[in-house]
């Protein structure tokens, strides 16, 4: 009995080595694929329950659990989940009474980050009424639009946008639009204050009657993403994909017990459905800052005990520049949540900060597809398994980069890219998997459906990204296409940069793109412009129109002036050789221009500046 025992036990251990030898994931495949089970039986329960389960019910359910228990902390201060219960009950009173709302009216929040935030969102949630999540950074033409396009009657501001509501507030007022501070007196005439109206509003608990309509595919939010139209587009985000975004969580294995640290803007899909309705889904406490604070986040860290982070690719890079210190790997961050980071910053994070496991993501707002590294290698931004293949298909294309368009088969199909081989993302469009659009442009919804994939008729979400799946089922995200680029964690839409620098004096054309600039991530703005005959470049002037108005992301650092614009058989600019020829005055003859923040315009790039860019002396 005991040799049979010592044949079992070793075969069981040649056996584990074995599995650990030929399928080193195996471990990690199994769990991720238990939770993303448990999670769509979940998902489907709540399609098919009566009255609809929403991430609000699950949020009252938490309070019901323990109403002392800590939701956030901000700024030296405490919310209980029964605080901020209560809170949003009397949000909820004081619009109900005051703007006359009701289900299915939508409310535009133009906020930053704060506590506020959260319950003025749980109060119109509890109205039944979708919420509009503005960028507190625009302004203007940008403004008006984001705020019409999603057909919102109301907007509720923090204190501190209360000039860039005066830009625009002639307009609102002839359009009908109510207008909120979050304030107890305001002077200005059209602006309404809210907070002397929440502080005298009730309290109590409202009817689930008010929101007795709302179902698994009403829409919830509105989160704007920008694109090829040069302003950006409301994705309607529908309670179904506010449940998907919030169990990215739970699928990182993260528990109510966590603190998760969000200093990502809540207009954000990442710092509002991953972080905050992911922290409702967990009942977990979040710490909330207004921004990234590269000073003050260990401190943060180790005071509040946080267990969880949240970052883009920018963030991770800005602690890893930081001087060292000896207590960095003294905290209780053990994961941290985010894409966008670069393989050397990934590697350097851990080296400095410790055993953290990195679940970095891919995946778009608007998007029926995205992955998960929930193996903690470095560079990849998911795997592949077939239960996530079955529930949302995907497939790699073939992509034409200077056509920006598929290659297609004499059949008229899509052509599959091979494994190692760059391919266009796209996602089936399915029940399971739907892509709903953007709110008020039909014409920018249909783009994003491609059809006639892999067979006549088919239809599928294209994510206008390139990415890349190696032998071993890994996930690499390679590149954008189209006329979008990222800096800072924002995309900017090169179009609308351009029509901002056209009404810049002096300026005939403008070709807008992204450069890639040493030690950061994503690409900074850059434009070849054109002038207008007899004219010179007016560097005030169009320092003054790009900070007027566009948001610090999207202005171009750099201007080169051209002759003329290069264009292709189309009439569309190109842009690949300027990108690669950056902004380098040693190997550019054309004339240069760098935005000085501190000179407050633009001038002429030299030899210094350039070094001093590379260098990091001047920071971007």
């Amino acid at each position: 009995m005991y040799i049979w025992f010592t044949v079992l036990a070793g075969l069981a251990v040649l056996s584990f080595s074995f599995l650990k030898t030929f399928f080193p994931y195996l471990g990690e495949d199994c769990a991720y694929i238990f939770r993303s089970i448990k999670l769509g039986v979940r998902l489907v329960r709540y399609k098919k329950v009566k009255p609809f389960y929403s991430i609000l019910d699950c949020f009252l359910d938490a309070v019901k659990r323990d109403p002392s228990k800590i939701f956030v902390h901000f700024e030296g201060k405490q919310y209980t989940y029964g605080e901020v219960d209560t809170q949003s009950n009397k949000v909820a009173r004081a619009l109900q009474a005051d703007a006359q709302l009701k289900e299915g009216d939508a409310v535009a929040l133009f906020m930053a980050n704060e506590p506020a935030y959260v319950w003025t969102w749980l109060g119109l949630a509890k109205l039944g009424c979708p919420a509009a999540l503005l960028n507190y950074n625009i302004r203007s033409k940008s403004l008006l639009h984001c705020f019409s396009c999603c057909g919102a009657k109301v907007i509720i501001a923090s204190p501190e946008l209360q000039g860039a509501l005066e830009e625009v507030l002639p307009t609102l007022r002839e359009q009908g639009i109510s207008v909120y501070l979050l304030s107890e007196t305001c002077n200005i005439p059209g602006i309404n204050t809210l907070s002397d109206k929440i502080n005298q509003a009730s309290d109590q608990p409202l009817s689930p009657d008010l929101r007795a309509n709302i179902h698994i595919r009403s829409t919830a939010l509105y989160i704007y993403t920008s694109g090829t139209t040069g302003l950006p587009k409301a994705a309607v985000v529908t309670h179904e994909r506010v449940w998907a975004a919030s169990f990215i969580q739970a699928a990182c294995g993260i528990t109510s017990e966590d603190v998760f640290y969000i200093n990502l803007p809540l207009y954000h899909s990442a710092g509002f459905l991953i972080g905050m309705s992911g922290a409702i889904e967990r009942g977990a406490t979040i710490f909330l800052r207004r921004k990234f604070s590269v000073t003050h986040f260990w401190e943060d860290c180790r005071k509040y005990n946080v267990t969880v982070m949240q970052y883009i690719g920018e963030t991770l890079r800005y602690l890893c520049n930081t001087p060292r210190k000896i207590n960095e790997k003294n905290h209780k961050v053990k994961i941290a949540i985010g894409n966008g980071v670069r393989t050397e910053v990934w590697s350097e994070f851990l080296n400095r900060f410790g055993d953290i496991k990195v679940r970095e993501l891919y995946a778009a707002t608007e998007g029926n597809i995205g992955f998960i590294n929930y193996t903690s290698k470095v560079g990849v931004v998911g795997r592949l398994n077939f239960v996530h293949r079955f529930f949302f298909p995907y497939t790699l294309i073939k992509f034409d980069i200077e056509k920006e368009e598929p290659v297609r088969n004499a059949e008229g199909l899509c052509i599959e890219a091979a494994r190692g081989e760059t391919g266009l993302l796209v996602g089936r469009i399915t029940q399971r998997s739907p892509f709903v659009g953007y709110a008020g442009n039909k014409q920018q919804t249909e783009k994003k459906r491609l059809c006639n994939v892999l067979k006549k008729g088919d239809l599928y979400f294209n994510t206008g990204d390139l990415l890349r799946f190696d032998e071993n089922s890994f996930v690499y995200f390679q590149d954008r296409v189209g006329d979008t680029f990222r800096w800072k964690g924002e995309n900017v839409a090169t179009s609308e940069v351009a029509d901002v620098l056209t009404n810049a004096h002096g300026i005939l054309e403008a070709n807008v793109y992204g450069v890639k600039v040493e030690g950061h991530e994503g690409r900074i703005g850059m434009s070849a412009v054109t002038l207008k005959e007899d004219h010179e470049f007016d560097c005030s002037d169009a320092y003054k129109q790009v900070v007027s108005y566009l948001p610090t992301y999207a202005r171009p650092r750099f201007i080169r002036i051209q002759p003329c614009l290069e264009l292709t058989g189309t009439f569309k600019m190109k842009k690949v050789r300027l990108v690669e020829e950056g902004f380098d005055p040693a190997h550019i003859e054309d004339p240069l221009y760098f935005l000085d923040p501190e000179k407050k315009t633009y001038v002429p790039l030299s030899e210094e500046i350039y070094k001093a860019i590379a260098s990091r002396e001047i920071k971007l």
